[in-house]
């Protein structure tokens, strides 16, 4: 059976990973309120669904995308239920084809394992080499729910306090992108 804690709105006892120390650490310096669950390692499409039901919110997919060259990167933020069109994705962003990019890199870059990929990897992407894209649908509403950079920890937070606070603290722009992979 799939474990999901209780909700809770206090960082974790112990930190897994140095993201996701700094995600705590910045969303209170922020003064933003979140509400979190700790899980077993959700990397099945039914542990994400629980977790949607628990915190009231569905979780976003996050991919990790790069050229052929692995010169350019980008964190595509999109519904979990969508498949993922690289063609589409390209001719929306008016670049070459991308593909998935390598998870050594994902952990360089944005301090997470496959699993636990979040936009709040933005937090160590200091050197801002990762564009942010999201799909219009997942930040249309008034909540946005993601991992804290863990397979194991998710999280319910405004999407004002994510657009407007998070992601200008972390010196970072993003983009969105229409349901249909159009600008």
């Amino acid at each position: 059976m799939f474990y999901i804690s209780e909700i809770t709105n206090t960082a974790p006892a112990q930190y897994r990973t140095a993201l996701q120390k700094k995600v705590y650490e910045t969303l209170d310096r922020l003064q933003i309120d979140y509400d979190r669950v700790d899980t077993d390692a959700a990397v099945e499409m039914e542990a994400c669904l629980a977790i949607d039901r628990k915190l009231g919110v569905p979780i976003v997919k996050t991919l990790f995308l790069c050229n052929r060259q692995q010169t350019q990167f980008y964190l595509f933020i999109t519904c979990g239920d969508k498949p993922f069109s690289s063609k589409k994705f390209s001719t929306a962003l008016e670049i070459s084809r991308v593909s998935f990019a390598p998870a050594e890199k994902l952990e360089a870059m944005m301090g997470s394992e496959i699993g636990g990929t979040s936009v709040l990897g933005a937090l160590l992407d200091s050197s801002r080499n990762v564009h942010i894209v999201f799909d219009r649908d997942t930040v249309s509403g008034p909540w946005f729910g993601c991992s804290d950079g863990t397979a194991y920890s998710f999280m319910k937070i405004k999407t004002d306090d994510l657009l407007g606070k998070i992601l200008p603290h972390a010196h970072h722009d993003y983009q969105i992108i229409g349901p249909d992979a159009e600008k």
